[in-house]
């Protein structure tokens, strides 16, 4: 694992991307504290999920598209009790 500071990404960023790239992690500092870490995204994340996995465990009912009732619209919307 790397350490290292904000300027220090800033400035190198090409370097830390070849260096994550490459299978390494970096912990990025402000100011002593770490705040973010930089790691390779997983390969499973890139790969599309196929469509239709939930086929049969569910059933969508007849009225999914028609407006919500006022009071669970008041409720996503903050207003109300």
């Amino acid at each position: 694992m790397i350490e290292a500071d904000v300027q220090q990404v800033q400035s190198g960023l090409t370097d830390y991307l070849r260096r994550v790239a490459a299978g390494e992690t970096v912990v990025i500092h402000d100011h002593g504290h770490p705040v973010a870490e930089l790691r390779a995204v997983a390969q499973r994340a890139l790969t599309p999920r196929p469509i239709g996995l939930a086929k049969g465990t569910f059933d969508v009912p007849d009225d999914f598209n028609e407006p919500l009732p006022a009071d669970v619209l008041d409720a996503f919307e903050g207003r109300g009790p």
